[in-house]
């Protein structure tokens, strides 16, 4: 299975933009999806998960109520919706998918399967 992230791109703060996120040769229909990142000399951190249904979506606490994750499971493609962007969010985003659920994708990087990355450039 190969995932492929884009989307990304350099904006401004206060602006969005939407990451996708599309899985190829085989269907992940029963897999949670989610988004990881990395910014320069960090650990790659936990920023949202949706279940394979698209309830009940996680998200880490730096990207409440800005981001939003949602999957369409017919395109085999889940999306990450950033809006009033911050510096601090700048950052390679990674799409990931687990068969275990949203609440252990949160807490693990010990995911089944990775997308190659896609970098976000917010600047101030």
């Amino acid at each position: 299975v190969q995932l492929q992230a884009s989307g990304g791109g350099l904006v401004q703060a206060g602006g969005s933009l939407r990451l996708s996120c599309a899985a190829s040769s085989r269907t992940l229909r029963d897999y949670t999806m989610g988004w990881f990142r990395q910014a320069p000399e960090k650990e790659r951190e936990f920023v949202a998960a949706t279940s394979w249904s698209g309830g009940s979506p996680y998200y880490a606490d730096s990207v409440k109520g800005r981001f939003t994750i949602s999957r369409d499971n017919a395109k085999n493609t889940v999306y990450l919706q950033m809006n009033s962007l911050k510096p601090e969010d700048t950052a390679v985003y990674y799409c990931a998918a687990t068969l275990r659920g949203p609440w252990y994708m949160s807490r693990n990087n010990n995911n089944d399967y990775w997308g190659q990355g896609t970098q976000v450039t917010v600047s101030s």
